[in-house]
């Protein structure tokens, strides 16, 4: 997970083989119709949701959450919540 200023992203990375499985942010075109700006809660939401969905189609459900330092609130707590409630595991 990385949040800027202006955007939040995130990434389903397989540490072992070197591969991202499945990625999300605030930038994908099919977000940029629903949330106006990508440093909202709502861009979280949308983003973690998202996530959730490309790493269940990857056969992903089980993840650990490296939040690279930020404080467990807004929208990194909002992607966070919104990835569980789309069946990811942290």
């Amino acid at each position: 997970m990385f949040r800027s200023n202006a955007h939040i992203y995130a990434q389903v990375v397989d540490d072992v083989a070197g591969l991202t499985l499945a990625a999300a942010s605030s930038m994908d075109a099919s977000l940029r119709k629903i949330v106006k700006s990508g440093s909202s809660k709502a861009a979280g939401q949308a983003v973690g949701k998202l996530l959730a969905e490309r790493a269940r189609a990857a056969n992903v459900t089980s993840v650990v959450f490296d939040r690279n330092g930020r404080l467990y609130h807004g929208r990194v707590k909002a992607l966070a919540d919104a990835s569980r409630e789309g069946g990811l595991a942290f």
